[in-house]
């Protein structure tokens, strides 16, 4: 009988070419293998000088000690996925600037083995990769740090001669490894993955704030190392609450985002919403809130498989959160219906965003593992707060859900708009590749069901324009179609928010 070739030895390990590390893009593995290849010389060329001395080990130890207790803390509480931020250069940093160069090396990598036998299994070149940025970047805080210091002097006796230039020394050196570790991690993250949040996870406010308390508590100990072992009893404690407070932030993070596709969950967006809306009625601001909604996504679900369906779902979020501008909002509502919060945007500006959203997500590539490919199209509707009106976040939510409604009863894959004074579409001329615009107001300040608007909407004679409105609204020069997309294939639409 024939057997299938086996991918993994019999003890288990699987063998050299089903190394996952052979399916990252090629640019990532290029950084991986020379970042790697870099920090095993550096280790070679510090062990070829190396002088072995009690004192020297019993100080290692006592430090890595401490780092094995914070690698124990982070089993307890498990280790996030993503970028993780942790505490551990406040017991690692100290090594850079107390003993020789090696030490400092070397102890990224027993620290992540650690963290891979004890913590959370993951692919090894990931803890390998890592090992190398940290041991790199204390390397070259070493290299800082001896610079600044005069030639030939102790570091342990240099401090409590200069101590404010040994300080000076150390805090540039800390410097330089937060900066060579900031690079090449963000570096690897973009390659493998350039929708990644990069700039947010790893110089966020919160994020730099840990970051350079982090490093402010390792000078601490590198100078209270000095005097007495002691000091150690006293800074564990400081460094647990740290390690605390750093993961109860992230903590915070996730429970504000969506697991699925890390938008902003509901609750989270409402709250951010219900003070935009209440701060552009206090300043009179325009503003514009757009439901978005998938088409038959039940069929993909139903045809491709659900993990195809959460591949859309990560798609469309990864598409918002492209085509969007910084100060927007978008969330996750539920199931497959997004949420978009724009401020400071007029009803043909806010259009025009919704457009060029629905028209990115009809080019998305998604194929499946047979090959074929996934069509996708949304549904969106808008509601414009314009500057000087006064309504609540729940009014403009009711009004785009009418207005989605309507894009849904209208043929699918269109936007519909609402503003507080006008309803506001737009549809491609088959004589011309222009947009035409069409406007029409529903007079009266009283609200009205969804199902009252769009029937007060159909009966309205569509050649009646409000004699406020101004075309200029949509002048070519600010509403154009989405490049390489169909324009929106709404029909007109009037209702009164």
């Amino acid at each position: 009988m024939d057997h299938a070739p086996s991918t993994v030895f019999r003890h288990g390990w699987p063998r050299v070419r089903d190394w996952p590390v052979w399916t990252l893009p090629k640019p990532l593995l290029a950084l991986l293998t020379v970042v790697t290849c870099g920090y095993v010389v550096w280790i070679g060329v510090y062990a070829g000088d190396f002088h072995f001395r009690l004192s020297n080990i019993g100080l290692f130890a006592a430090l890595l000690a401490c780092g094995a207790f914070s690698v124990e803390m982070s089993r307890r509480a498990s280790e996030p996925d993503g970028v993780v931020k942790d505490v551990y250069a406040v017991w690692e940093l100290p090594m850079v600037f107390l003993l020789p160069g090696l030490y400092a090396l070397i102890v990224p990598a027993i620290r992540l083995t650690l963290t891979q036998l004890l913590v959370r299994r993951v692919p090894v070149y990931r803890r390998v990769y890592t090992a190398a940025t940290i041991g790199i970047g204390y390397g070259t805080a070493r290299i800082v740090f001896m610079s600044i210091l005069p030639v030939g002097c102790h570091p342990r006796e240099y401090l409590w001669s200069h101590t404010s230039m040994w300080l000076a020394a150390a805090g540039a050196g800390a410097l330089a490894q937060w900066v060579i570790n900031q690079v090449l991690i963000g570096a690897a993250c973009k390659l493998n993955d350039p929708s990644q949040p990069v700039r947010e996870q790893l110089f966020g406010r919160e994020a730099l704030h840990n970051d350079a308390t982090e490093l402010c508590a390792a000078l601490l100990v590198a100078v209270g190392m000095t005097i007495s072992f002691l000091t150690l009893i006293i800074a564990l404690p400081l460094a647990t609450l740290l390690q605390r407070s750093v993961r109860h932030a992230h903590l915070l993070n996730e429970a504000r985002a969506d697991s699925k596709t890390g938008l902003l969950n509901a609750a989270t967006w409402e709250r951010q919403a219900v003070a935009e809306v209440a701060r552009a009625v206090r300043t009179s601001s325009p503003l514009a809130v757009g439901l978005l909604d998938l088409d038959r996504f039940k069929q993909i679900n139903d045809t491709y498989g659900h993990l195809i369906g959460d591949e859309v779902l990560r798609q469309i979020a990864d598409t918002m959160t492209a085509v969007l501008r910084e100060y927007d909002v978008a969330g996750r509502f539920g199931g497959e219906e997004f949420v978009m919060l724009l401020p400071q945007t007029r009803a043909p500006d806010a259009f025009k965003i919704a457009d060029r959203v629905r028209a990115r997500i009809g080019r998305l590539p998604i194929v499946t593992s047979a090959g074929e490919r996934v069509s996708v199209t949304v549904s969106i509707g808008v509601a414009a707060l314009d500057a000087g009106s006064s309504r609540e976040l729940t009014d403009l939510l009711a009004a785009a859900d009418a207005a989605l409604y309507r894009a849904k009863a209208s043929g699918r894959d269109q936007v519909q708009m609402i503003s507080t004074s006008r309803g506001l579409s737009a549809v491609r001329s088959p004589a011309k590749d222009e947009p035409i615009v069409a406007a029409a107001a529903i007079f009266g300040p009283v609200m009205r069901s969804p199902e009252a608007a769009l029937a007060t909407a159909d009966d309205f004679d569509k050649a009646e324009f409000d004699d406020d409105f101004d075309d200029e609204d949509f002048d070519d020069d600010e509403f154009e179609l989405p490049e390489d997309g169909n324009a929106s294939t709404a029909t007109t639409s009037a209702f009164a928010v």
